[in-house]
């Protein structure tokens, strides 16, 4: 059997249809069908029970599909030891950062990333949590940037910061005229959430899980955006709660209504977060290298409390 022909089964493994799976390999839907009825024939086994919708795998298809995982990724690290020998920073990186992260430091590091290193191809991906969780363990990416700790056997985190959360609270608000304020000073039924995914909106409840909660609330407001958070706020239908970067680009009248906590700071962990298998490591080093650069001069709290982005039940 060859690696070619793992990689077909893969692909039907993860797609559940060997049509899909040859459009994403690139075949014809006859020459895929035929290389996987190879490799059964060869190993004299069923790797699919193609009598069911979708098609599923045997028992022991699924340990054949485990193992060729660990094939296939072995033999793309052939390339990287090559690559890393020479010196060598180049070729397709795919890289997924969650909403809440996304549009706050990509600019910060991107323009000084491709200039220092023209022959990577960036593949950048906006994805939630759990997307980029399962894209890793599928290998359809290389690395993810993310609120941690995710607590995920199979994949390894390095810490890029911290950061903090930080509270906007509009005039007319009660703790408007504190300078600092203290977890205890929020009321979690008069907090805007993002939609629920957002790893953010987690670590906010788990923040105030310990605070009152009044289920007879007049309405409950959900938006994908910080910037419509911001505006509800403003409408004085309550508080939200920012990442620290965020808060660097608002106005000036904005930033008059924002409102530190007292230390230690909620905050949270974000990292540079990949396999275990750290194929193509040197990119991934020469990522977090870069993005350390930047962030230095941007985050300078040290004294802070991490939340958790997984929500305990």
């Amino acid at each position: 059997m060859t690696i070619t022909q793992l990689k077909y089964v893969l692909a039907v493994a993860e797609h559940k249809n060997f049509t899909l799976a040859a459009e994403k390999c690139f075949v014809t839907q006859p020459t895929l069908s035929m290389q996987i009825q190879k490799v059964e024939e060869e190993l004299d086994i069923q790797i699919f029970d193609r009598t069911k919708k979708p098609i599923q795998l045997t028992e022991i298809g699924l340990k054949i599909v485990n193992q060729s995982k660990n094939i296939v990724n072995e033999a793309d690290r052939i390339q990287d030891i090559v690559d890393q020998q020479k010196g060598f920073i180049g070729g397709e990186f795919r890289l997924g950062i969650i909403p809440t992260i996304m549009p706050t430091l990509l600019p910060m590091f991107l323009n000084n990333f491709i200039k220092k290193y023209p022959k990577v191809k960036l593949i950048i991906e906006e994805l939630n949590t759990n997307e980029i969780i399962e894209k890793l363990k599928n290998g359809h990416l290389d690395a993810a940037i993310a609120a941690t700790p995710l607590e995920e056997e199979k994949i390894k985190e390095i810490v890029l910061y911290f950061e903090p959360f930080v509270a906007y609270v509009p005039e007319n608000h009660q703790v408007f005229q504190k300078k600092e304020i203290e977890i205890s000073d929020l009321n979690i039924d008069e907090i805007l959430l993002l939609q629920d995914g957002h790893c953010f909106r987690d670590g906010i409840l788990n923040l105030c899980k310990n605070q009152y909660q009044n289920e007879k609330n007049h309405f409950q407001i959900e938006s994908g955006s910080f910037e419509t958070l911001i505006k509800l706020a403003d409408e004085g239908l309550g508080t939200t709660l920012l990442p620290y970067l965020h808060t660097l680009n608002l106005s000036e009248k904005d930033q008059l209504k924002l409102k530190h906590f007292v230390e230690p700071k909620p905050a949270r962990e974000v990292s540079l977060i990949f396999p275990k298998n750290e194929l193509k490591i040197h990119i991934i080093d020469a990522l977090r290298t870069t993005i350390s650069g930047v962030i230095k001069g941007a985050i300078a709290f040290q004294n802070v409390q991490i939340i958790s982005p997984l929500q305990k039940k």
